[in-house]
């Protein structure tokens, strides 16, 4: 992007001219781009001088053209296929439709990119008006017309090659990978990681069936079929899989964890990776976590606004237990890095235990648990309490000798974060007495409960109102004239009407006659009942809330409420 051909003009001068940049910052840019060989535009993005839309903007100001948002844009395929995705990939572009005047219009992440323009004139036969769109966008919309079509394409040339070479073949799944890396296979898993993290996924699930490879993606909680291949490709594929994950790949009667690191669109991924045997063959799920979505303003969680000061006074506390419950994917982790990130400060030391470490924070102690070197949570905890910790993270309370460490650290002034499977805050309390902990420690040491699931958000580009019925009002706890959404499906949400996630959470926060009314050893209803009366919000009643302002759908709230 540093130079612009026949307009004499220069990125790094347009952003300076309107101070988005300083000189000494762009010098900086430009010392970078000649380092590593990379576009002006890419460095600035990467290195986080400035952002897409702010370059999209500012060279819409320069040139007075039109700024495209592509999200929800529906584009016929025959004007998208008029040039080949390899091509609209090099340039970063993609047709969009034609003006009244029958120029093609073109989304360019770089408009004055006058080679690209010719390049694409040639092959179109039309003349081309460019407009400008983000890089991310324009790579979204390439994913969901060629990204089906790039993966078969690589998926056949790898069948071709196997035809060709079969015995090289079958030694490479005995152990070689030379073979593997240089095949197409590794683009078919590049393109796979990319697909799944530009559509938001959360894992990828590659299963054998009888005769064919079935690849699906979790998007907001649903899994979803994204790719069919012949059962013939599944050895190279988990080969590739076990190579970068660093296992072992002769072994394939036994279960396997791996760990992968890519970068899509400037965003690094950790990549789980866990390998099953079944009976046609190996299961692989990867689990995908940008670290940067871990660590997330505690403003976009979903927290009402009673819920976010309850939240602050927890944070607020010098010591005592903390506990985020909930099922497997219910954005307990996020909750939890986000407390540490707002607990991040230069005068505290902060000490996590963890099976995996999920996301770095810079500033944080963080230890992986690893149970063949006899470091479980227990042994852990005990040699953290020896390293002057202020706040202690521990991933998850497994047993009774971690939960009862916990106790005791928190009575000795720690404040201790941790995560519990339990359906609602106040069994939570019965599930620590389940594990041996005494009712009276457990009344002395926990500060607050935080019971969290996540819903669906509604498409606000295709969400369809309607009256509530009479039996939907009684589950809403409403009355009068309302009107709730439904998802219908668009472009912009790839077509099941829900576009993200978002939290709903039951706060339970200490109080003296709660104290009192646990250490008389109360069961979890009696619990629920004061908590109620003293202000607690069930998951019903947040879950409610977000139906009654068109966040999220009634169909959402059930679910979470039958749980």
């Amino acid at each position: 992007m540093a130079e612009f051909g026949r307009r004499k003009l220069r990125l790094g001068d347009i952003l300076v001219s309107q101070e988005i940049l300083t000189e000494e910052q762009l010098e900086s840019a430009l010392a970078l781009q000649r380092a590593q060989g990379k576009r002006l535009g890419e460095v600035l993005i990467e290195s986080g001088m400035c952002t897409e839309i702010q370059i999209a903007q500012s060279l819409q100001r320069q040139m007075g053209l039109e700024l495209v948002k592509l999200a929800g844009l529906e584009v016929p395929e025959e004007i998208v296929n008029l040039v080949k995705g390899e091509m609209l990939r090099r340039y970063n572009c993609i047709p969009i439709g034609f003006t009244p005047n029958m120029m093609l219009k073109v989304a360019m992440a770089d408009p004055m990119d006058m080679i690209a323009q010719d390049d694409l004139a040639m092959v179109t036969g039309y003349e081309i008006e460019p407009c400008i769109a983000t890089t991310s966008e324009i790579s979204n919309m390439l994913d969901k017309f060629f990204g089906n079509q790039e993966a078969n394409a690589a998926a056949e040339a790898y069948q071709q090659e196997r035809s060709e070479k079969l015995a090289e073949i079958e030694e490479t799944e005995g152990g070689g990978d030379s073979e593997v890396d240089n095949s197409p296979i590794v683009l078919l898993v590049k393109t796979m990681i990319e697909q799944a993290a530009r559509q938001g996924a959360s894992d990828i699930h590659i299963e054998a069936l009888e005769r064919t490879v079935r690849v699906r993606y979790r998007i907001d909680g649903d899994l979803y079929e994204r790719m069919n291949y012949d059962i013939s490709l599944l050895p190279a594929l988990i080969a590739r899989l076990k190579i970068i994950g660093g296992m072992d790949i002769s072994e394939k009667r036994k279960p396997q964890d791996g760990r992968i690191t890519q970068v899509v669109d400037r965003t690094e991924y950790d990549i789980r990776v866990s390998m099953l045997p079944t009976v046609y063959g190996e299961k692989c799920v990867m689990r995908l976590a940008a670290k940067k979505q871990l660590k997330r303003e505690k403003s976009v969680l979903g927290f009402g606004p009673e819920e976010m000061e309850r939240f602050d006074r927890l944070l607020a506390h010098p010591h005592g237990i903390i506990l985020v419950t909930g099922p497997t994917g219910s954005g307990k982790s996020t909750t939890l890095y986000t407390a540490l990130s707002e607990l991040n400060k230069e005068n505290v030391n902060i000490i996590t235990v963890e099976d995996p470490v999920e996301a770095n924070i810079d500033g944080i102690n963080q230890v992986h648990v690893n149970p063949k070197a006899d470091l479980t949570f227990a042994s852990a905890l005990r040699s953290i309490l020896r390293q002057d910790p202020d706040i202690i993270m521990i991933g998850e309370i497994r047993d009774g000798e971690t939960a009862g460490i916990a106790v005791q650290a928190s009575i000795t002034g720690h404040l201790v974060v941790s995560t519990l499977h339990t359906n609602s805050a106040s069994s939570t309390v019965t599930r620590l007495e389940d594990m041996g902990i005494e009712s009276y420690l457990i009344a002395d040491s926990v500060i607050g409960i935080i019971a969290q699931r996540l819903v669906r958000r509604l498409c606000k580009e295709c969400r369809k109102g309607r009256q509530a019925t009479e039996i939907e009002k009684r589950m809403l706890e409403a009355s009068g004239d309302v009107v709730i959404y439904d998802p219908a499906g668009c472009p912009a949400c790839n077509g099941p009407g829900y576009k993200g996630r978002i939290g709903v959470y039951e706060i339970l926060e200490m109080s003296p006659n709660l104290r009192q009314l646990i250490a008389r050893g109360a069961g979890a209803d009696e619990i629920k009942e004061l908590a109620l009366m003293e202000g607690m919000h069930t998951l019903k009643m947040s879950a409610s809330r977000l139906v009654l302002e068109g966040v999220t759908s009634y169909s959402d709230m059930i679910r979470i409420t039958l749980e």
